[in-house]
């Protein structure tokens, strides 16, 4: 069966394009809005509306698979591709990028997409949303075509033998609705919680890290109070997107010290704190989480680094995972690009034994969401991103009803 036309249209995705240097800097909440000046190239609102390119790829014999370039909320920030606007890259892809691929077979995702993944144009590789979208839509055509789960054809075309398809705990993102969205998360038992958007040292944090503190004995005492069963331990996943390091002034010594007292102020419920460290360079911030991570194993803890910032390409996860950059790595699903890149992540950290989190961003889409669950699934990935959105409970609902959809079909034929 052979690629015969791909259909291009604009879409939006479930959340918003976030200029995070302005916002680090101070960049003001006005409502939902920010008031200040765009500091990353192509932004022109510290805050804009998301969006994406639904790309539908149709067979010969009339058979769709679709998928989704988009693009991370913090775009342009930490290493990664700028900011990615439909208006500008459809006329792009509609000239350079679908003549290469019509009349492709549709006989293997992983030949298909790692052809796509590896186009350039000169001399330049696709944009990472590009990537991304195109090999979704390329999953989703083979699944269709051989009728059967994207997570089958992932484990058909990696040889991964194992037969049984298991649930994958799913990491809920709260937004700065970091209270009320507990509550939620509390109702439907999550797995992992609560992300809590801790982007900002005054606000959110505390210069000596008193808010956080803070907020992780509310979360304890919150949980212990209202869940329906005692033996509800969910593991709290907490982002910082560096603001640790800002405001012990990258000492490490203090981070780490503080550290142990954000995994005391948690107990009895396990902890991971993500992007403690950004130093605003690949290397400074690998060496840091590199340094944190072996004082808190030499010292015993159980709190567990997460690397984000700067850990965005395959090669980048195999090098954090090799030096280990932390006790878990997120993959970044749309910074890998095509998501045959999040197969061989995962895998990749699995062999290792480094935490495989499939990841992604709220900025994405439902289709998105999908095909990255189906992913973690066939790879067993440690932990899955509930996506797209801030609300939780949209990205909750679409990543854990495909996850029992697919657990229970490809299940009953295996």
């Amino acid at each position: 069966m052979k690629i015969q036309s791909i259909v291009l249209s604009p879409s939006f995705t479930g959340f918003y394009f976030d200029d995070q240097k302005a916002i680090k800097h101070g960049a003001l909440n006005d409502g939902f809005l920010y008031v200040g000046i765009p500091e990353t190239p192509g932004f022109s609102a510290v805050r804009q509306k998301g969006e994406a390119i639904s790309v539908q790829i149709v067979a010969e014999d009339g058979t769709v698979g679709a998928g989704d370039c988009a693009a991370v909320q913090y775009s342009g920030a930490g290493g990664r591709d700028p900011l990615f606007l439909a208006e500008q890259f459809i006329p792009f892809m509609q000239t350079e990028v679908i003549p290469k691929l019509i009349g492709e077979k549709l006989d293997s995702f992983r030949r298909l997409a790692e052809k796509m993944d590896r186009m350039t144009i000169k001399g330049q590789r696709l944009h990472t949303a590009i990537r991304y979208g195109l090999s979704q839509a390329i999953l989703s055509a083979v699944a269709n075509v051989r009728k059967k789960t994207m997570a089958e054809v992932i484990r058909e075309d990696y040889g991964i033998a194992e037969k049984v398809y298991r649930p994958i705990p799913v990491f809920g993102q709260s937004g700065d609705e970091r209270y009320l969205n507990v509550d939620k998360m509390i109702l439907k038992q999550v797995d992992v919680l609560p992300h809590a958007l801790i982007n900002n040292v005054a606000k959110k944090l505390g210069n000596n890290g008193e808010l956080l503190l803070e907020y992780v004995g509310w979360l304890k005492n919150r949980i212990e109070t209202h869940r329906t069963r005692p033996d509800y331990l969910p593991v709290f996943h907490i982002d910082v997107y560096g603001t640790i390091g800002i405001a012990f002034h990258q000492d490490l010594d203090r981070i780490v010290e503080y550290l142990l007292k954000l995994e005391a102020a948690a107990s009895p419920f396990p902890i991971r704190i993500e992007g403690p460290v950004d130093t605003g360079d690949r290397e400074g911030t690998l060496q840091a989480l590199i340094a944190i991570t072996a004082r808190l194993d030499a010292l015993g803890s159980r709190l567990q680094i997460v690397a984000d910032e700067w850990c965005n390409t395959l090669e980048d996860v195999m090098e954090f995972a090799d030096k280990k950059g932390g006790h878990m790595l997120q993959i970044k699903t749309p910074d890998l690009g095509g998501i045959n890149n999040v197969v061989e992540a995962i895998l990749y950290c699995n062999q290792k034994h480094i935490g495989s989190y499939c990841g992604g961003t709220c900025n994405e889409t439902d289709l998105s969401a999908k095909a990255t669950t189906n992913i973690a699934i066939a790879c067993e990935a440690d932990q899955c991103l509930a996506k797209p959105g801030m609300s939780f409970d949209d990205g909750f609902m679409i990543v854990k009803n495909e996850m029992n959809r697919v657990i229970a079909l490809a299940g009953s034929r295996h």
